[in-house]
């Protein structure tokens, strides 16, 4: 199956990516544009990433993403996972971006993450130079590959929308509490372990549903149930977007990942939660992402206070808590995490927008 056996086939170019550097110049084997002068002629090369490496990046990648970088903790894992590989780009020597490609939905898709470039080297056309090179490497080894996808989350402008097709946007909250100072708050709102939350004026009474393996399988890939939740048939898992396909499913059930619906039978709003983990922004940081499905506000705001509860029980410290909610719920969520639970909103409303762009 090409997830599996993706960037392990790729060993023998791997080792030669490891053992010499592919010069940043025009290479007549490869049909890469003609790249800027300055930057042909600074002998740049691309390498494979390895586990020595880490000290260098971690190094170009200070203040990242306003502190809540999350390739500190996933960084070993990118190197062991099939179908993917990590690429840097190298100047005299020196780490000086970097970026990360995996190919998804049966073999069609390259997914584009992780992109860093150091403060110095910024605005001279680096990332662009190793993203088209990225998109070389795999295309040399899965010409099956259709289309590049990426995750923004800044405003695209008109050049964007000439390279670019926008596939779906979600509204991004992002608020920050102390863990003590919520598990206090959800216990003076009487919201219990199941979260039968006074706060909700549903006509439902279903609580939420946690999904087990097999029921994950059985919602999102043999029924048509999901079809109306998911935004444009696609599946986002902390900036990742899939297509609810099997090989899909395969990457994301080896994630640290609480799957919830409102209704297993005729499921209105859905949401993965990833498992809090630590980020560079101070000590006893923490970092919650809550990718939210469907438009029901009362049922999406009693999934995110269950993941809420779930997820901060345990913590000790300061959460930064990133929610991705279709767009109109943005305001009337922001308004109820400020005035019932008491936490700071850290940003006003941005996107989260998914694109994809066609390979040639």
């Amino acid at each position: 199956m090409i997830l599996v056996s993706m960037f392990s086939s790729l060993d023998r170019q791997d080792n030669l990516l490891k053992t010499c550097c592919f010069k940043m110049k025009i290479d007549t084997s490869l049909t890469m544009p003609q790249l800027p002068e300055a930057l042909s002629q600074a002998g740049l090369n691309f390498t494979v990433a390895t586990e020595e490496d880490f000290d260098d990046i971690m190094a170009m990648s200070q203040d990242i993403y306003g502190g809540l970088d999350y390739l500190p903790t996933r960084y070993t894992s990118w190197l062991q996972e099939a179908n993917r590989t990590v690429i840097l780009a190298r100047k005299q020597g020196k780490v000086i971006a970097l970026e990360s490609v995996c190919v998804i939905d049966d073999g069609e898709t390259m997914l584009v993450e992780g992109l860093r470039v150091a403060p110095q080297e910024r605005g001279k056309g680096v990332a662009g130079v190793l993203l088209r090179f990225c998109s070389e490497l795999v295309k040399s080894k899965f010409p099956e590959v259709k289309v590049t996808r990426l995750t923004r989350d800044d405003r695209l402008g008109p050049k964007d929308f000439q390279k670019y097709r926008i596939i779906t946007k979600q509204g991004i909250l992002l608020v920050r509490f102390r863990a003590e100072d919520l598990k206090s708050r959800l216990s003076e709102l009487g919201l219990g372990g199941d979260i039968q939350s006074p706060l909700s004026s549903s006509s439902s009474n279903h609580l939420p549903v946690r999904l087990d393996q097999t029921a994950i399988h059985q919602l999102y890939l043999t029924t048509d149930l999901m079809q109306g939740v998911l935004p444009n048939a696609t599946i986002i898992q902390d900036w990742q977007p899939f297509k609810p396909l099997p090989s899909n499913m395969a990457i994301l059930m080896k994630k640290d990942i609480d799957w919830m619906v409102d209704d297993l039978s005729n499921p209105a709003v859905a949401s993965l939660c990833t498992f809090p983990f630590r980020v560079p922004i101070g000590d006893d940081w923490y970092y919650l992402n809550i990718d939210m499905f469907g438009k029901d506000l009362d049922l999406a705001r009693q999934q995110f206070l269950c993941h809420l509860q779930r997820h901060t029980a345990t913590l000790k410290g300061h959460v930064m808590c990133q929610m991705f909610l279709d767009p109109p719920l943005w305001k009337p969520m922001a308004e109820f995490c400020h005035t019932t639970l008491s936490v700071e909103l850290v940003k006003e409303y941005t996107e989260q927008c998914v694109v994809e762009s066609d390979v040639i």
